[in-house]
């Protein structure tokens, strides 16, 4: 699908074609028809149009032509059916510097291009360099929410394992630890990019725009590190659960060990008594209470022990 949009008193409004100074959306569902035809009509190489498809595409930039080509990741919500999938990754937005408009290409539906829309009636198209970098602090606030809420998350999901050692719990610790990988991957990505348009000047940024991507750069590395810091911590967290976890299934199996013991000395009174051979004893009326006595009092003395060694220690 695809969406053309122009600013007209401070009023965001869809038209039905591009014009000079528009803002071009392509939204899924995404058809070669219409890759095609939006090729042609904007004089946009195809495959900078088909770059997005790619969910792998890396955060680049690349000119064709004077048509210029910016790649950024950005975080959206995993769709998918697979319980041990990642809750988030991140996608890829190509926007594209035509002679006369900005186009912008998603794969999926996301929160960037969202908030970028709710502040388009406050920007001027003429001015595609600010527009791309207005995009560039969308995508690094999107971060910065999503990375919000995932240690919410993980709060919640912490503060339910102190109180039950639930495997559930302990998997989807694993799916937001994997949303991190995302994370830090696509940040990190992302920095490199924006530093070397800021190196290289690729957008033509008067001093002060390159301020203003310069603090993106700041913000991008804030994010970066609340990523990396989420992750280590993540990490540190399921070690200190595994320990736990093992802790306690050692203690069970010593206890368990303590159980069979004290089992296996009144058995064995029983197992004598039960020979089919003469025993002393064995004429006698009290000949069944015996080693009933015997494997009882025996029984009660090994618990006795071992709860007093637990104690002694």
């Amino acid at each position: 699908m695809i969406q053309y949009f122009k600013n007209q008193d401070q009023r965001t409004i869809e038209i039905h074609a591009p014009e000079p100074g528009a803002w071009v959306n392509v939204l899924p569902p995404l058809k070669q028809e219409e890759f095609q035809q939006l090729s042609d009509n904007l004089e946009i190489p195809l495959d900078f149009l088909s770059d997005s498809l790619d969910i792998d595409e890396r955060s680049r930039y690349e000119i064709d032509d004077n048509v210029r080509l910016i790649v950024i990741k950005t975080p959206a919500e995993n769709n998918s059916f697979n319980d041990s999938d990642a809750f988030y990754i991140t996608i890829p937005i190509c926007i594209i510097l035509t002679h006369n408009q900005i186009v912008t290409v998603n794969s999926f539906d996301n929160g960037a291009i969202k908030k970028f829309f709710n502040s388009f009636q406050n920007r001027k198209p003429d001015n595609r360099k600010l527009m791309v970098l207005k995009i560039f602090e969308k995508v690094v606030v999107n971060f910065m929410d999503f990375l919000k809420e995932i240690n919410h998350r993980r709060n919640l999901l912490e503060q339910k394992l102190y109180d039950s050692n639930s495997n559930d719990d302990l998997l989807e610790l694993v799916r937001i630890q994997k949303s991190l990988v995302y994370f830090v991957t696509a940040l990190r990505s992302n920095e490199l990019l924006m530093m070397k348009l800021e190196r290289t000047n690729f957008l033509g940024l008067n001093e002060e725009e390159r301020d203003y991507l310069n603090d993106l750069i700041v913000d991008n590395s804030q994010a970066l590190e609340m990523a990396n810091i989420y992750t280590n911590i993540l990490s540190s967290t399921l070690d200190a659960f595994a320990s736990i976890i093992s802790n306690n299934q050692n203690v069970v199996l010593k206890r368990l060990t303590y159980v069979t013991i004290a089992l296996q000395i009144p058995v064995l009174v029983a197992s004598i008594y039960g020979m089919n051979v003469p025993l002393p004893g064995q004429e006698s009326h009290y000949a069944f209470y015996i080693p009933v006595f015997l494997s009882v009092s025996l029984g009660l003395w090994l618990g006795w022990y071992f709860v007093r060694q637990k104690i002694s220690r």
